[in-house]
């Protein structure tokens, strides 16, 4: 779809979203690591969007999205700093949690995101490109414009590393 589409016409809008929603959010989990983050910011990117329709260029709509998504998720980062900055100062940490309250795969779904998210940030995506999205390292090394020795080692990095957290929590529990 090129040439001369208005992005405030419901068709081409819809169109963008369909053609970039997905890849926005994985692009936007990857780089953060919170997928329930990355899926608001893309809804709000989306609405900016059709709130500055008139003047966004249908060329242009997808790195707006990137642009606007990517900014609204370091205003997320820096909020929490500061909520978690008010939090330490202000209530004390409740350490007991009811077991029963959750279910083990919740649990095991949380401690998953958790422990990838602590992957330094170019082990994280190109494990998740690698497990997620099923690339290959080839596939991986085109895209991130890195040699596959370079995918290899980031993954490999990424799984010790996912080891060591997990031995470290199985040793704590």
């Amino acid at each position: 779809m090129e040439g001369n589409f208005s992005v405030c016409e419901e068709h081409v809008y819809d169109q963008l979203y369909n053609t970039h929603a997905e890849s926005l959010r994985n692009h936007l989990y990857f780089k953060f690591g919170d997928l329930n983050q990355a899926e608001d910011i893309v809804q709000e990117a989306f609405i900016k969007l059709w709130q500055k329709c008139s003047s966004i260029i249908y060329e242009k709509a997808a790195a707006f999205l990137y642009t606007v998504s990517k900014n609204l998720f370091i205003d997320v980062i820096r909020s929490k700093k500061v909520a978690l900055k008010f939090e330490k100062n202000s209530m004390p940490s409740h350490d007991i949690e009811d077991p029963y309250f959750h279910l083990r795969t919740k649990e095991f779904q949380q401690k998953l995101e958790t422990v990838i998210s602590e992957l330094p940030e170019k082990q994280r995506e190109a494990f998740l490109l690698n497990r997620i999205e099923k690339l290959t390292y080839k596939e991986i090394a085109e895209r991130l414009e890195i040699s596959q020795t370079a995918v290899e080692k980031r993954i490999s990095k990424a799984l010790i590393k996912l080891k060591e957290i997990t031995e470290l929590q199985k040793r704590s529990i």
